[in-house]
């Protein structure tokens, strides 16, 4: 055991999951930020921001799942209009995934989990049309499920064929549960991590002892991510895992992805339910953390992956 501790310790990898306070944050020294998610299109993103101007409720990212391809030109140019008139990120999945092609495999009982994947070379290819077609259309903000996606994203971000500002979110469909592999995803391209949904704040503490990166958090999961609903654990999980993004799925709801108008009624529902689950843990923030910093809110922060338009 003190041959592996050592050899851990060696190259700055933590020996167990113990609880540090973290002393990291956003660029603006904010502790953490509120996300939206499965924002589906610009009639959603406008429901999410009339129900938090109503209750109240800081929103700093808004996330889509069903995929660039099923949004048109028209309403990618809509959402970042949206998102840079109110400072607001706008982050969206990339298509198409193992689920949407003709393989199986992802069917499988021990293969669920990569239907998030990028099949094959042309699979790469037709996601990095989708993200050429956002950046194009003033996004400036991806969310991936693919480790080799990312690595090539980075790699083209870094030598100018993408935005030198595009963030890239790694989802939680790909579920990072411990510091080496979070630290892999930080160093292939990821700008933001979005770990797995199931972990204990010293597991969270010990991940964000290798990385900088905001670690995206679900407080309540969808129930395809585990259903857990741990709105009490927030304020200790900012003082750990600073700088988090505060994310609230919804348990007991409906998988509406790809999203259109067969879903229209339920979809929104579901992004108004988000936004009033949001204000709660807000506010339970509030009463029991009231010192933790919280990223302002309307402000094109240097690490926003706001729209360009």
């Amino acid at each position: 055991m003190q041959e592996s501790i050592e050899a851990l310790e060696s190259i700055g990898q933590p020996v167990s999951d113990t609880l540090v306070e973290s002393r990291k944050g956003f660029k603006d020294g904010g502790q953490y930020r509120i996300e939206i998610p499965s924002t589906e299109g610009p009639e959603a993103f406008k429901l999410v921001l009339k129900e938090a101007d109503s209750l109240n409720c800081p929103v700093h990212r808004v996330s889509q799942g069903s995929g660039i391809q099923m949004l048109s030109d028209a309403e990618i140019r809509e959402m970042s209009r949206i998102g840079a008139d109110r400072n607001i990120e706008v982050c969206l999945f990339t298509t198409p995934r193992a689920n949407f092609d003709i393989g199986g495999f992802w069917n499988a009982p021990v293969g669920k989990m990569i239907q998030w994947q990028v099949r094959g070379a042309d699979q790469i290819r037709y996601s990095l049309d989708d993200v050429f077609r956002a950046c194009d259309l003033g996004i400036r903000s991806v969310l991936i499920a693919d480790v080799g996606l990312i690595q090539v994203i980075k790699q083209l971000r870094d030598n100018g064929k993408l935005p030198s500002d595009l963030i890239v979110k790694s989802s939680a469909v790909m579920v990072p549960a411990n510091p080496a592999f979070s630290k892999l995803l930080q160093d292939i391209g990821s700008d933001t991590v979005n770990v797995s949904t199931d972990l204990t704040t010293p597991q969270l503490s010990a991940i964000r002892q290798v990385i900088d990166a905001p670690l995206d958090i679900y407080i309540e999961a969808p129930d395809g991510l585990g259903g857990f609903v741990r709105h009490f654990e927030t304020p200790d999980m900012i003082k750990y895992a600073a700088p988090i993004y505060v994310k609230l799925g919804l348990r007991n709801s409906t998988d509406i992805y790809p999203f259109g108008e067969q879903l229209k009624t339920v979809g929104h529902n579901l992004s108004k339910e988000r936004v009033r689950r949001s204000k709660l843990v807000y506010d339970l923030i509030q009463r029991e953390a009231p010192e933790a910093r919280m990223s302002e809110v309307g402000i094109n922060h240097e690490d926003l992956g706001v729209p360009v338009i």
